[in-house]
């Protein structure tokens, strides 16, 4: 990818999340998109279909970083206080981001692809776990607990205490079962 190509594309991608602060997805227009980025309504689509596909880029390359942020994403099974540790502290350094691109309709597909990201990781490791229903509940239950326990206390907790708190119960939660 050249320069040029490099520049259009952080162009569009700031705008839209300029517009995205503002918005709903569904109500951003390519034209508005494009007036914003200074590009014509082709140039846009010369990257991206749609308005979907540029916020389905945005977000895999935000889950990427979020998921390499994660040293060991098999310790899920063997320390998942570690887990949780580096998870939570992956979703609180993208949470600006995470806050816009998520938010509203959007969601729900962010913890679904994070954990489908963090499943093909591991598998791709312990290929033993890919019909193992106890590893998919776990996976499922603390990528999705993990995510809604941060994210629905942070207004009410400091960042620290909530996440070391959600340590001390991926502890108990593994020596209970």
């Amino acid at each position: 990818m050249d320069r040029r190509e490099i520049k259009t594309k952080r162009s569009i991608k700031n705008a839209f999340l300029k517009l995205r602060s503002k918005k709903s997805i569904e109500q951003i227009t390519i034209r508005e998109l494009a007036e914003e980025a200074e590009i014509s309504k082709a140039t846009f689509y010369l990257h991206y279909h749609d308005i979907y596909d540029l916020s389905d880029t945005l977000g895999i390359e935000i889950i990427e970083n979020m998921v390499k942020g994660i040293s060991n994403p098999d310790s899920i099974i063997e320390a998942p206080a570690a887990f949780t540790r580096e998870l939570a502290f992956a979703f609180l350094a993208q949470k600006n981001i995470i806050d816009l691109l998520f938010s509203g309709s959007q969601e729900y597909k962010l913890v679904c692809q994070i954990e489908q990201t963090i499943r093909k990781l591991v598998f791709a490791l312990h290929p033993e776990y890919l019909n193992d229903i106890s590893f998919h509940l776990k996976l499922t239950y603390r990528v999705k607990g993990i995510y809604y326990a941060f994210h629905d206390n942070l207004d009410k907790f400091e960042p620290g205490v909530l996440i070391e708190e959600l340590c001390r119960i991926s502890d108990n939660r593994e020596n209970d079962t």
